[in-house]
């Protein structure tokens, strides 16, 4: 039996497989983010584990003669946040998220070495770990001073299962720090971010052994042991495996905190003047590239707060047939935006709001809005030459058939509907924790699960969305923050 955990930005799942990865059972609990200034989001360490007991003690309840029998767990995470590491291997601060923008000034400077993106392959941008880094140095030295190592949040989880520091190619890829086309650390790039190589974890690929699991862990929740941890990944690696997006062609549009828009390649093939991510894929010898916007369910979230209804009761306030967009446009730049734009300083607008309009009339222009923004990943995504031939839809915001009509029709590519598509990442862990444990050929586990349903464009209303779409691109200027008041 084998476990996959992914920590998200708002809970942990626990998933529990049998060795050719049927699902036997599942477990998760919501966490809390802190969010002390406008841009800052930040959560505690402590958080995870205390998350971490609760799931897997949940499994052990409800399935213990399989729980027993478990032989590798997978960990894939939340990419890019920072957790500061004492000497004793002690949290120093609240752990600075993926969508923190604080460092929007030293991602810029650092940016501005031209090695940086040479070495990297990517953009510094300001949610990576580097820069964050750099904000630390500059307003927190006593705390920068202490730090004797630097963790990624799933690493930090890893660290309390195992009691050892490492970190896996596709997470670390996502910090600034990575030779991606190497999948080694850059001497250069921790020189060039006043950092050095001895406060990195040892690096694994996401297949192979990143520790196993303290014995003391395993009395507790009935396993009979050893348990290897596999290295792991980021979730949308772990997402990829998790679907089957490992070759050339094969990609996802992923509606979660944030939305996606993911291609696997089978070589190196960096694009960073177009703010497409190029991160070292979980196997061996492959890479991913992702166009990433900040706030794609967040914005049906942010929603729901301020109407008081579930972000649930707002997409089913809308039919499951789309009609053509809506004249309210909305922009999903609630906490900034990455591709194709790297601006963490840009902020959401309605624009033609009038009288008559209700909360259904804001949901459909949030949905559309974020089905425009992906529009401008996948384009981004295509000017760097990835292909997208077969196209899945994961993630929460995938269960809304009107929101998956919208992006189909506005993207123009057919989606597929795994079944249990919102169970990816776990999935994706629980493969990674069986080819680490039996040493299977990635290609052998990691297949493309059955697909319940398709979403084809609406060929009759292509027009009338791409007519929407240059509105909305038309509109990117009155996103920009005004003056202080």
């Amino acid at each position: 039996m084998y476990v996959g955990l992914d920590l998200g930005t708002s809970g942990l799942r626990a998933l529990l497989v049998d060795g050719g990865g049927q699902m036997l059972g599942e477990a998760e609990t919501a966490f809390g983010t802190m969010h002390p200034r406008p841009g800052w989001s930040e959560q505690a360490p402590k958080s995870w584990i205390e998350a971490c007991r609760i799931v897997m003690s949940g499994l052990e309840r409800d399935h213990p003669g399989a729980v027993e029998s478990v032989r590798g767990i997978g960990i894939s995470g939340h990419m890019h946040g920072a957790t500061l590491l004492d000497e004793d291997g002690v949290a120093l601060r609240p752990c600075i998220l993926w969508n923190d923008t604080r460092s929007s000034e030293e991602a810029a400077r650092l940016d501005a070495i031209p090695r940086m993106r040479e070495i990297t392959g990517n953009i510094v941008f300001p949610g990576f770990t580097a820069p964050k880094l750099e904000w630390v140095r500059l307003h927190e030295p006593e705390i920068f001073r202490r730090t004797a190592r630097v963790l990624l949040p799933k690493d930090f989880l890893r660290l309390w299962l195992t009691g050892e520091y490492f970190s896996d190619m596709s997470d670390s890829a996502g910090t600034s720090w990575l030779d991606v086309g190497s999948r080694a650390w850059s001497d250069e790039a921790l020189k060039l971010t006043h950092m050095r190589r001895d406060q990195m974890p040892e690096l694994r690929e996401g297949v192979d052994r990143g520790g196993n699991l303290r014995r003391s862990l395993c009395r507790e929740w009935g396993i009979a042991g050893p348990v290897c941890i596999a290295g792991g990944a980021g979730d949308n690696a772990a997402a990829a495996c998790g679907v089957g997006c490992l070759a050339e062609g094969t990609g996802f549009v992923s509606l979660g905190t944030s939305g996606v828009v993911l291609a696997a390649r089978d070589s190196f093939s960096p694009s960073p003047e177009t703010a497409v991510h190029t991160f070292c894929h979980a196997v061996p010898g492959r890479w991913y590239q992702m166009g990433v916007m900040l706030a794609a369910t967040d914005c049906l979230n942010w929603l729901s707060r301020v109407s008081g209804r579930s972000p649930a009761q707002l997409a089913e306030s809308l039919p499951d047939r789309i009609d053509g967009p809506s004249s309210l446009a909305f922009l999903p730049y609630l906490s900034g935006e990455r591709t194709p734009h790297n601006d963490a300083t840009i902020r959401g607008v309605f624009a033609g709001i009038d009288v008559s309009m209700d909360t259904e009339s804001l949901t459909r222009a949030v949905m559309e809005g974020v089905a425009f923004a992906l529009r401008d990943c996948i384009e981004a995504l295509r000017s760097t030459g990835a292909r997208l031939e077969t196209t899945l839809a994961v993630g929460g915001g995938s269960r809304s058939r009107f929101w998956l009509e919208t992006i189909s029709t506005i993207l123009g590519v057919t989606l597929s509907l795994p079944k249990g598509q919102d169970l990816g990442a776990a999935l994706g862990a629980a493969r990674l924790a069986i080819c680490a444990d039996t040493g299977a050929d990635p290609g052998d586990v990691m297949v493309t699960p059955e697909i319940r349903e398709t979403i084809h464009p609406r060929a009759e209303l292509v027009e009338a969305y791409e007519a929407g779409y240059r509105r909305f691109r038309s509109l990117y200027g009155s996103a920009q923050p005004g003056p202080a008041a």
